[in-house]
């Protein structure tokens, strides 16, 4: 019987549903919560797919994670990718796609550690031309750190003078300044095996467990169309097989907006029970599909020639 693993933190509802999906299923494939300890380098990994949903909190699972690829592991997502991703690069890498993004400027950070002296830091111009800044991105703006989630640290600022006195908070995080879409709809994709997608309605004004809640929009389905292939050229370039990626929609136009979510909020209190059960019989499908095929599922790795000459 093949084995799937899930690495998970406090959340329950998604993966207890998720693991209870696949083992009703009897198709060849179990699955279970990992526990581990300390570990060998020579050691094998007993799971042919694991689903990451909480390395980014917790350190130690990074190298566990990696370790597990090179025995040949399929982890959901690519945990080298994982560690390497930033927003700024994100939507860099977006932009060149020919995929709309808001207007976008990476910062220094305010502050370093006292180790770093003024002559580590020679390369950086100082002061910034903030005039020039604001002007590039227009306010009102997002400013928000290059690496991280969950809205945290996520600020609108609407003058420079509170631009200004954000930034001077920001500490050691590394900032980007992005343009305020003013948008008349705002789409949430749910994005499984990178071209599975279901397009929800989702307000981000709302409060966190009411944004999937009494949303109703009506979306051309021309633009329904344009946001799905734009989700999957996203997944597809970024590597990701679980995913969330916002579009808001200006003008007709959908910019891209938050595109990064390798572990995203798949709680049945937040998807509510219109996008749960689609969620998890989706993402059944893609575990008990990867595990059968890992061979061809796994990543081309740089060493995998050397490992299999």
């Amino acid at each position: 019987m093949l084995k799937a693993g899930l690495l998970v933190g406090r959340e329950r509802s998604f993966p207890d549903a998720l693991i209870l999906e696949i083992n009703n299923r009897d198709a060849g494939v179990t699955a279970e919560y990992i526990k581990v300890g300390e570990i060998s380098s020579a050691a094998p990994c007993p799971y042919r797919v694991i689903v990451d949903r909480i390395s980014h909190e917790v350190v130690f699972y990074q190298p566990y994670l990696k370790a597990a690829a090179l025995s040949g592991t399929v982890v959901i997502n690519n945990p080298f990718w994982r560690l390497a991703d930033d927003k700024f690069f994100g939507t860099a890498l977006v932009e060149r796609l020919g995929i709309r993004v808001p207007k976008t400027l990476i910062l220094p950070s305010r502050d370093y550690p006292e180790d770093v002296i003024s002559e580590t830091l020679s390369n950086l111009k100082s002061p910034l031309d903030w005039q020039a800044i604001a002007a590039y991105t227009g306010l009102p703006a997002i400013l928000k750190p290059h690496w991280g989630g969950g809205w945290k640290d996520v600020h609108a600022v609407g003058s420079l003078e509170e631009l200004l006195a954000v930034y001077n908070r920001t500490g050691r995080l590394c900032m980007m300044l992005q343009e305020f879409i003013q948008w008349e709809q705002y789409v949430r994709c749910l994005c499984v095996g990178k071209t599975n997608i279901l397009i929800t309605n989702w307000d981000p004004r709302k409060p966190h467990f009411e944004r999937y809640r009494d949303v109703d929009q009506a979306l051309d389905p021309s633009l329904v169309e344009r946001i799905r292939a734009d989700a999957i050229k996203i997944n597809e370039a970024l590597g990701y097989d679980m995913n969330t990626v916002e579009f808001a929609v200006r003008d007709g136009v959908p910019f891209a907006i938050d595109f990064m979510n390798s572990a995203p909020d798949f709680d049945i209190s937040s998807l509510t029970e219109r996008y749960f059960p689609w969620v998890v019989s989706a993402m059944a499908d893609l575990v008990i599909e990867r595990a059968k095929r890992a061979s061809e599922s796994q990543i081309a790795y740089r060493w995998d020639a050397l490992l299999n000459s």
